[in-house]
């Protein structure tokens, strides 16, 4: 095949060969893999999504095609087109040169063909600080997207001394919880729960079968017009307390996600609250420590302080943009301290995570932990999302947590996850030492999570919580 030099332009999508993947044994192949099936969306998952913007800094794509339960379709052969925007290239994962495609539209994709249900590819950074779409599409299926941020490449790279590398030693609870933060809306709409029929509380519901642990995202200001919940105010302070009461008298702890945003926060968004929009550093830090010790203050004086406290939302690649982005590491950590010391003000005792969307990206996991705890970053969690469609297999999942349980001896929670309930479950209270301390299912309520239905009736699938509630909640230590 004649080969054409790639050349990373923005807003240019690059054609791409690929070389056969890998391929290695599962311990998790039975249920998260199916030979044949219908297939509905493409699974892209980048190993990093922050590189140097150096033009060698490198990371590994792997693709694959699944079914409506988010099963690889291992016989799956089909062709894939892959898009590239921004500062970077793709390349076959020996590296060498692809020929690029030209689609109707006139947009430029590389074309690679599965080869048992897979696809390997090698993403390149470019030689400027950028953000980076990388998808994968494949005829009318769901495409497979990441954004890729590449850093200055002068940016300092830092790793914790062995005395920044303690223990935790405050007390983590294990955790069965779920996020309901959509409750209020839910409730508004009139949605009711039931379960053989009858109506019931949810949270009296959920409790009775496992969950121990509530986790609730709030907002800065949601009721602004550009908030999350314009008017309303859904996820701000006066929801969050009255939902810290119901989850208190279900007899369930809170664990409190901080945005630090008036809307959602994500590694594709990390804006700041309008309040904050114009502030200058040093103001801005002052601001989140003040807000912060005032959110928990204000729970604390109904008598419902958090167990456990996020400060941020899948923060891999920052806080409070442009000010605290992973490209500028030294602000980042001063934020993230200045949030810590906020929580300290509230109470010392309070268990802190930090929560990165990197259920299955160890390098990337070790980038951010290193440079964040060698600036000075210190709390107690170690908190990750996992979903399959972005985050790898399972047993990348696996393998991550185990390294990073051994090298920061820091407790970890798989603190937003959907599929694979009973696996990811046994993944993390599995770790040595008790280093796992249990997981959170991201809004369980809706019939995407399979555990109710459109009626909202419990389903059967409700049984998995019973069993992880007597196999990791009331075993002896």
């Amino acid at each position: 095949m004649k080969f054409f030099k790639l050349i990373p332009f923005i807003g240019i999508i690059f054609l791409v060969r690929c070389s056969p993947p890998e391929t290695k044994s599962s311990g998790f192949a039975s249920v998260s893999r199916v030979e044949q099936g219908k297939p509905v969306s493409v699974m892209l998952t980048s190993y990093s999504t922050t590189l140097l913007a150096n033009g060698r800094d490198q990371t590994l794509i792997r693709i694959a095609v699944t079914d409506s339960l988010n099963r690889e379709i291992t016989s799956a052969d089909d062709s894939i087109r892959m898009y590239v925007t921004g500062d970077g290239k793709v390349t076959n994962p020996d590296g060498s040169k692809l020929v690029l495609h030209t689609d109707t539209s006139g947009k430029q994709y590389a074309e690679c063909r599965l080869l048992n249900g897979t696809c390997q590819l090698l993403f390149i950074a470019g030689t400027y600080p950028d953000k980076i779409k990388v998808e994968a599409r494949c005829g009318k299926l769901w495409p497979g997207a990441h954004e890729i941020h590449t850093l200055p490449s002068g940016i300092v790279m830092m790793k914790p001394r062995p005395a920044q590398l303690l223990p935790t030693t405050k007390p983590i609870d294990r955790m069965i919880g779920a996020d309901i933060s959509f409750l209020p809306q839910l409730e508004e709409q009139r949605r009711k729960f039931l379960e053989n029929g009858k109506e019931k509380d949810v949270l009296a519901l959920l409790h009775e079968h496992g969950f121990n642990y509530i986790r609730l995202r709030i907002f800065v200001d949601p009721g602004n017009e550009k908030g999350y919940s314009p008017g309303k105010g859904y996820c701000g302070l006066s929801q969050t307390l009255a939902m810290a009461r119901r989850i208190q008298n279900a007899g369930m702890k809170l664990l409190l996600d901080f945005h630090y945003s008036d809307y959602w926060a994500d590694p594709q968004q990390q804006n700041k609250p309008l309040a904050w929009s114009s502030l200058d550093l040093k103001t801005l830090k002052d601001s989140l420590e003040t807000y912060t010790t005032k959110v928990l203050l204000t729970l604390k004086q109904q008598g419902t302080l958090p167990a456990m406290v996020q400060i941020g939302n899948e923060i891999n690649h920052g806080i409070l943009w442009p000010d605290g982005h992973i490209g500028q590491p030294d602000q980042m950590a001063e934020l993230l301290k200045a949030g810590i010391e906020g929580v300290k003000a509230a109470d010392p005792t309070l268990p802190v995570m930090m929560h990165l969307a990197l259920g299955g990206q160890h390098d990337e996991a070790v980038f951010w932990l290193d440079n964040m705890i060698a600036r000075g970053v210190q709390f107690d969690v170690i908190g990750l999302s996992y979903y399959p469609r972005w985050h790898g297999t399972l047993d990348d999942l696996q393998n991550n947590l185990l390294d990073l349980a051994n090298h920061y001896h820091k407790p970890l929670i798989v603190v937003e996850y959907s599929d694979y309930k009973r696996e990811v479950n046994d993944i993390v209270f599995n770790l040595p030492g008790d280093m796992g301390k249990g997981s959170c299912i991201w809004e369980p309520l809706g019939p995407g999570s399979g555990l109710f239905d459109r009626k909202g009736a419990i389903t059967r699938l409700i049984s998995i919580y019973d069993e992880l509630k007597g196999k990791y909640l009331n075993m002896t230590r």
